[in-house]
């Protein structure tokens, strides 16, 4: 199975999309060859600018350069553009609306053996809280790339959650990606599951697991955190009866919050989340940690059960 890094996906497509628009700026925060932003530096010297490691300035650049009517991508680890970062998104680019795209890498545990200290689990929820935000999490190289010319093209600020490991290829050229809509990739009537990133293919194993159970599982790639497909997901638990949602992130606040809260007020049925609980990361290889912090089409296929096990 062909196996690409959204982050690798990203600094292709940010390449292109700068051939294509003379507006669009990058900005970094000396992390170019790690987020890859590396491939636009390289071609258009012009208009991308090392901020140095100084994430809260960026973003005050960034809110400056889109005031100024340019596109503006920047780009750092998510846990530094969200965390150090967040009063400069909330209060200079997201309060006035401006047009600035964070596209964060290294986000979740896969980073792996950085530890506790690089691995964001909150970034989503933080972001997702943020008025005008547009929260998107691609589970892999052709939906990033596809994200990235989306984003583009979205006014407003937008937040881009991408990862440092490699992950498995789902989606051929001819996917059609739309902002705030689900994409469908199984149909089922016993459990619907809701993922997104690099666990829509943990979902997609679970879903073949289940199977060989007799359970027919339906699989969304809810791509878009914020604003979330409210039609698909609520088609989906009306049909079903009862859902998982899956994410490298903690449960609080991030996909599976969003879905609760608007299961709890429209449709409610079990949902059951698997996502890391209310701990830290830590260092050991990204295979070692999913399986620690449960984040597994195994674990996956549990849930399901269990929140088929709570249908009325």
């Amino acid at each position: 199975m062909v196996q690409v890094a959204t982050r690798d996906a990203y600094g292709q497509a940010l390449k292109e999309l700068g051939r294509e628009y003379q507006d669009v700026v990058v900005l970094d925060a000396d992390l170019s060859k790690s987020t890859k932003t590396i491939d636009f530096a390289k071609a258009f010297p012009e208009r991308f600018f090392d901020m140095g490691i100084a994430e809260q300035n960026m973003m005050a650049v960034a809110a400056g350069l889109a005031a100024s009517n340019k596109v503006v991508f920047a780009s750092t680890f998510a846990i530094f553009a969200t965390g150090r970062a967040f009063e400069q998104i909330r209060n200079s680019v997201a309060y006035a609306r401006l047009n600035v795209k964070i596209c964060a890498t290294h986000a979740g545990i896969t980073v792996g053996e950085d530890g506790s200290s690089h691995q964001s689990i909150e970034d989503m929820a933080l972001m997702r809280v943020i008025p005008y935000m547009k929260v998107i999490v691609p589970a892999d190289g052709t939906s990033t790339a596809r994200a990235v010319r989306a984003i583009y093209h979205e006014p407003g600020p937008c937040y881009l959650r991408l990862g440092r490991s490699q992950v498995p290829v789902i989606y051929g050229n001819d996917l059609n990606f739309e902002l705030g809509k689900a994409i469908k990739l199984r149909e089922g009537k016993d459990v619907g599951i809701l993922a997104c990133g690099i666990m829509v293919q943990e979902s997609l194993e679970a879903a073949t697991m289940l199977a060989e159970m007799g359970i027919e599982a339906a699989v969304l790639d809810v791509h878009t955190i914020k604003p979330l497909d409210r039609e698909a997901i609520l088609e989906v638990a009306r049909r079903t009866g009862c859902l998982v949602t899956a994410e490298e992130h903690t449960v609080l606040g991030g996909l599976g919050g969003a879905v609760s809260e608007l299961i709890t007020s429209e449709c409610p049925v079990p949902v059951v989340k698997v996502g890391i609980r209310d701990e830290f990361g830590q260092s050991g290889s990204p295979r070692e940690l999913l399986e620690a912090y449960g984040l597994t089409a195994a674990e996956i296929a549990r849930a399901a059960q269990i929140s088929m096990s709570k249908k009325p």
